[in-house]
């Protein structure tokens, strides 16, 4: 071993050259040519080993958003530098610039390799994202803040580096400095806690529906980040709304109604006041025809029967009697239809109730569930439902409040028309 080594000293020295400068620049290829053969190993062994050790074991999904990200090539490309920094020194003649040099090669490998980091977090962002969990929780926020730390790391070592003090003596310096960085990281904190908030209290997720008017927003989450949430209104522009909002003011979340299975219907007829009367007997003989209306027809008529029995000779005057109208006939009916409704949910609230009359008429509201949360198929049943109520309307001897057109007042003579427009500016 002792003569293996004489011989390959002495072929170092046969090899070296003679003046020093030609040593320090033999050295400096030797560095050099070094760094890149440990490069190309790392390349070409290192990480083709883990990428096919994430291959075999079905990950490569791992892979694609590794090589896609860079998170390779950034490791790759630190391998360079942090040879060159480690062995600056063993260049000979090279004492006085071996220091600086080595600091800014492992400053720059440091760089690149918190560069991978930051790769490999929007590599985990994007393999999460393509899971059915994302669609639920979202982990955007915490990967841009591990981003955020990263930076912060990095940028602490760098300075230590050029400096050249411990990056302990650095931190303890950021002390003094604790008010303006809350101030500056205002925002990015407030965001963290509205953040943490929000997904761990199951608050928000991508493809709720909601709406927050102060800030304009009005359809689906489509993105939810550290500092930001977009919201892709329904004239698909998007709003950006602070995190940090979503948590301290209030908005509406539609997710409860879709998972419900049921959507509201809540609308009012509004009923002309002078149409509405006692039912006639030729009208009660034929509404009692309606197969929807028999069952209450029949239980109203022993109810009122019974009623009247009581009266005794106050029965004989007609005002005194009970007797049924063409608005509860109709209110009834709507009952009837809707409950019958193959689209309408049974095991919710269902009533047709008539609230406190107006200047604007009678007003009648349907209040009911359907059993399709989708808009259009919504809109289709409610219109389905109003279209016959309002085309049955005449058949129980009444009619809509409209307030009138110009049109309707061409058809009236000038006194009439007069009339009819000082009538309507009253109930203005």
């Amino acid at each position: 071993m002792v003569e293996l080594a004489h011989f390959y000293q002495s072929l170092l020295d046969a090899w070296m050259p003679k003046s020093e400068w030609a040593q320090t620049v033999f050295g400096l290829c030797v560095l050099v040519v070094v760094a890149l053969l440990a490069q190309v190993i790392i390349a070409h062994v290192v990480l083709r080993v883990i990428r096919r050790l994430l291959r075999v074991s079905g990950r490569e999904d791992w892979d694609q958003a590794l090589r896609r990200r860079g998170a390779y090539r950034n490791l790759w490309r630190s391998v360079p530098p942090l040879v060159v920094s480690v062995n600056a020194d063993v260049v000979p003649h090279f004492e006085r610039l071996a220091g600086p040099v080595s600091r800014l090669a492992l400053i720059l490998a440091i760089v690149f390799f918190f560069q991978a980091l930051r790769n490999f977090l929007s590599a985990l962002q994007d393999t999460y994202a393509a899971t059915t969990r994302a669609q639920t929780r979202s982990i955007k926020g915490y990967i841009e803040l591990g981003k955020i730390a990263l930076l912060a790391i990095c940028f602490v070592l760098v300075i230590s580096i050029l400096v050249d003090r411990s990056p302990v003596i650095l931190i303890s310096g950021l002390g003094a400095l604790s008010a303006v960085l809350l101030l500056v990281f205002k925002d990015t904190l407030l965001s963290l806690v509205a953040s943490t908030q929000l997904t761990s209290n199951d608050m928000l997720r991508i493809g709720d529906w909601i709406e927050m008017p102060q800030a304009g927003a009005d359809g689906f989450v489509i993105d939810i980040a550290l500092h930001t949430v977009k919201v892709q209104n329904w004239d698909k522009t998007v709003t950006t709304i602070p995190t940090y909002k979503l948590f301290s003011e209030s908005y509406r979340n539609w997710r409860q109604m879709f998972e419900s299975g049921g959507r509201r219907i809540k609308r009012t007829l509004r009923i002309n006041a002078s149409c509405v009367r006692f039912l006639s007997d030729a009208e009660h003989e034929r509404l009692q025809t309606f197969s929807l209306l028999q069952e209450y027809m029949k239980e109203k008529d022993q109810e009122v029967t019974r009623f009247n029995a009581q009266l005794g000779e106050a029965g004989g005057n007609a005002v005194n009697r009970r007797r049924l109208t063409n608005l509860g006939t109709f209110r009834a009916y709507a009952k009837a239809y809707i409950q019958a409704h193959k689209e309408i949910r049974k095991d919710m609230l269902l009533l047709v109730r008539m609230m406190e009359p107006t200047a604007e008429g009678i007003p009648v509201e349907v209040y009911c569930f359907t059993n399709n949360t989708a808009w259009v198929e919504y809109e289709r049943i409610q219109g389905d439902i109003f279209d016959h109520l309002l085309a049955i309307l005449p058949e129980f001897d009444l009619q809509l409040y409209q307030a009138p057109s110009g049109a309707d007042l061409l058809q009236l003579g000038p006194r009439e028309a007069a009339r009819a427009a000082a009538m309507a500016a009253v109930n203005r």
